[in-house]
């Protein structure tokens, strides 16, 4: 699928990757909807590059919708990309205390995670499907989610996450099967371990624990790595209804 002249929503387009994969496609020729609730930060992207700026919570319809159409606005909205984030609960499913792990907490994390991963799926190929078809295959464009290693390999206390990012995962092939009929594609990328610059100084103490586990290259993942991929998953429209794994082959040991 061609970049340059579509519209592009990159939700949590103001965090480590998402501000990657902004770059990345504002700099193929997409014209780009930053949708986060990082104000400051969504604000300076947009003074940078000349893209737009739309606070948005995740699991909000009403956010979404309007991110979405502010997309459209732009032009033909053909790329979905969600990196966004949050608080996710986390421990061990029993505590040393006796205590079972919190349920809103976990609730509160698949929310995140997970619902909202599917809010802008949904809210995203609807829009796309109003679309003209670019080629001879009907393509009207593709959606780009987030997962995690931990959807396949979660660590000690990371049941919550690992259970949204599972789904995540799960929803990609049926959501490419749905889909398929309207010319949208659905693929989904978990990624190992990236330094992005939200962990701040606490990153070059993760580099040393993280990198020397990650078999090639030994470091952590850089996000113009995942903006890449993402790049390419736009482009190469016989990737469909795929799990990619960007982890250097890092497997999670138990903790």
């Amino acid at each position: 699928m061609q970049i340059a002249g579509s519209s592009a929503l990159v939700v949590g387009g103001a965090g480590g990757l998402g501000e990657a994969t902004v770059r990345r496609l504002h700099g193929a020729g997409a014209t780009v909807v930053v949708a986060d609730l990082a104000d400051e930060k969504g604000k300076a992207l947009e003074a940078e590059l000349g893209v737009r700026y739309v606070r948005t919570d995740a699991i909000s319809e009403d956010d979404v919708r309007a991110a979405v159409g502010a997309a459209e606005d732009l032009g033909p909205l053909r790329i979905s990309v969600d990196t966004h984030g949050g608080p996710a609960t986390g421990g061990r499913l029993i505590g040393r205390d006796g205590e079972p792990l919190d349920l809103d907490g976990f609730r509160r994390t698949v929310d995140i995670y997970l619902t909202g991963v599917f809010n802008v799926m949904r809210l995203a190929a609807a829009a796309m499907a109003r679309q003209e078809p670019l080629d001879d295959d009907q393509g009207r464009g593709v959606i780009v989610n987030t997962a995690s290693i931990a959807a396949y390999e979660g660590q000690i206390g990371q049941l919550p996450y690992a259970a949204a990012k599972g789904g995540v995962t799960a929803m990609t092939l049926v959501a490419a099967r749905d889909l398929s009929p309207l010319g949208i594609r659905v693929v989904t990328i978990a990624p190992g371990t990236f330094l992005t610059p939200a962990y701040g100084k606490a990153g070059d103490q993760l580099e040393a624990y993280w990198g020397p586990q990650v078999p090639h290259p030994r470091r952590m993942g850089r996000s113009p790595e995942f903006a890449a991929l993402v790049q390419h998953l736009c482009e190469n429209d016989y990737l469909n209804g795929e799990v990619v794994r960007l982890d250097g082959a890092l497997r999670f040991p138990p903790k």
